[in-house]
C-alpha cells in the first residue's frame, strides 16, 4: 500500500485544511510556495549544506552494546540528540526558515511545550536575521526553563500562554490567533505533523532524512538497510514520521510508536491519544483526538511536555486505521525507569519525550538475532530537575 498525501490534503481518512477564511490566502501561498522550491536544486543544496554544516549531519546510529545486551537483542540509537540544538527538531525548522525567505516574510512565529522546538526556530532565526516570538505554556515555561532561557538568549521574544491546560495545544491556539492577526509578513513554523495542509506533508518531507540516513547507515554497518522494528516517541509525531516515513512501504519492518500515558490510561490523567481518542477537528486537520461527547477537547497530561498533546499527527492517525505502524503507551513511570536504565548503561541521558520509546523495550519481545532501532529523537538536558526530583534513592 502506497502511503501518501492526497492532492487536498489528506492521509486516506485524515488531514485537510479546516481553517479561517482570514488564513486561507497564508495556507495557499505557503503550499505553492513549497511546491515550486522543494525540488529546486538550488533549494536542496542550501538544505544541504546547512544539515550537513551546521546542524551535523547525518546524525549518528549508534550500535548500543549493553542495552542490547540487557535485551538479549541488538539495539542501535539513531542519535538525533546530537544535532545542533539537541534534538530533530531543527531539521524542520531549517526548511521552514529557507520557504519563510522564499516568500520574503520577515516575522516568525512558533508554538513549542517541550522546547525544542522553539529553541530550533530561535537559533534559524538567529542565523537568518528574522524576527522570532514563540508561544509556550506557562506550565511547559516553568519545567522546560533552560530552553526559556536558550530561546531568549538566541533574541526570540517568549509569549507565556495563561489559557486552558497552558500547555502546547493552548501554545498552538494562540500561535494561530497570532497568525491570523499578522497575516502578510509573518510565517508560521509548525514543529510537529499537525495543522492544516500542507503543514504534515511539509514537516514530514524535513523530517524524512531521518529513516533515509537509517537505512543507510544500517546497510554500512550490517549489509541490510532493513532493521527488524523502528520504535519512536509520539506527541504530533514528527520524529516517528521521520524514522518510519522510508520504511512504510516494506511490510516487514516493523513500526512502533509510543504516547505518553502519564498516570495511567485509566486516571483521567494521560496522553494516550490512540487509546482515548475519536475522530475530530483540531487545530486545522481532521485526526484522532481526546474529546468529550460532545466534542470539547479533553485535557491532557503527561510528565513530558512534548507529548501533552489531546491529538496526533493526520498521517500517524491514517496509519493506526490501516494497521501499519502499532501505537503503544508507556506512562511516566516507565518512561523515568527506562531513562535512568539509558543513563546507567549506556551514559546518555534522554529528553523525557524519547524515554517513552525507550520504556517500550520492557513490552515487545525481540529475538537475539534481531536489529531495533530507537530514534533518540533528544537530550535530557532540559529535563534535569525532573530527573533529579525522581531518581531512584
Amino acid at each position: 500500500m502506497e502511503y501518501k498525501i492526497d492532492e487536498f490534503g489528506y492521509y486516506g481518512d485524515f488531514g485537510g485544511a479546516f481553517i479561517p477564511e482570514m488564513l486561507y490566502n497564508n495556507i495557499c501561498e505557503l503550499k505553492n510556495a513549497y511546491k515550486a522550491i522543494i525540488n529546486e536544486p538550488s533549494f536542496i543544496t542550501t538544505l544541504d549544506e546547512l544539515l550537513h554544516d551546521y546542524v551535523g549531519r547525518p546524525s549518528p546510529l549508534y550500535f548500543a552494546k549493553r542495552l542490547s545486551a540487557h535485551f538479549k537483542t541488538n539495539i542501535y540509537l539513531k542519535r538525533e540528540d546530537l544535532n545542533h540544538t539537541g534534538a530533530h527538531k531543527i531539521n524542520n525548522s531549517i526548511g521552514q526558515i529557507l520557504l519563510a525567505q522564499q516568500m520574503q516574510k520577515k516575522r516568525i512565529i512558533a508554538e513549542t511545550g517541550a522546547g525544542q522546538h522553539g529553541v530550533a526556530t530561535a537559533t534559524v532565526c538567529a542565523l537568518m536575521g528574522l524576527e522570532c516570538i514563540v508561544y509556550m505554556g506557562i506550565k511547559d515555561i516553568e519545567r522546560q526553563h533552560p530552553n526559556v532561557e536558550r530561546m531568549k538568549l538566541l533574541g526570540a521574544h517568549v509569549v507565556p500562554v495563561r489559557s486552558g491546560s497552558k500547555t502546547l495545544k493552548d501554545a498552538t491556539n494562540e500561535a494561530i490567533r497570532d497568525w491570523i492577526s499578522h497575516p502578510n509578513d509573518t510565517h508560521y513554523i509548525i514543529g510537529s505533523v499537525v495543522g492544516p495542509d500542507p503543514y504534515p506533508d511539509i514537516v514530514t518531507h524535513f523530517q524524512s532524512i531521518i529513516g533515509e540516513e537509517i537505512a543507510k547507515q544500517l546497510k554500512e554497518k550490517t549489509g541490510n538497510e532493513n532493521p527488524t522494528a523502528i520504535i519512536a516517541c509520539i506527541g504530533g509525531g514528527s520524529n516517528a514520521i521521520g524514522a518510519f516515513h522510508h520504511f512504510l512501504s516494506n511490510e516487514a519492518v516493523a513500526l512502533y510508536g509510543v504516547e505518553g500515558s502519564g498516570e495511567g490510561i485509566h486516571t483521567g490523567k494521560t496522553a494516550a491519544t490512540i487509546v482515548h481518542g475519536s475522530p475530530g477537528i483540531i487545530h486545522g486537520s481532521k485526526t484522532y483526538l481526546m474529546q468529550s461527547e460532545d466534542g470539547q477537547i479533553v485535557e491532557p497530561y503527561s510528565i513530558s511536555a512534548g507529548l501533552d498533546y489531546p491529538g496526533i499527527g493526520p498521517f500517524h492517525a491514517h496509519l493506526f486505521k490501516e494497521n501499519r505502524v502499532r501505537y503503544m503507551h508507556a506512562t511516566d513511570q516507565e518512561a523515568l525507569v527506562a531513562a535512568y536504565q539509558l543513563m546507567k548503561l549506556e551514559g546518555i541521558i534522554p529528553a523525557l519525550e524519547s524515554a517513552h520509546a525507550f520504556a517500550a523495550l520492557e513490552k515487545i519481545k525481540f529475538s537475539p538475532s534481531d536489529t531495533i532501532v530507537v530514534n533518540l529523537s533528544g537530550r535530557g538536558d532540559k529535563d534535569l530537575t525532573t530527573y533529579i526530583k525522581h531518581q531512584p534513592q
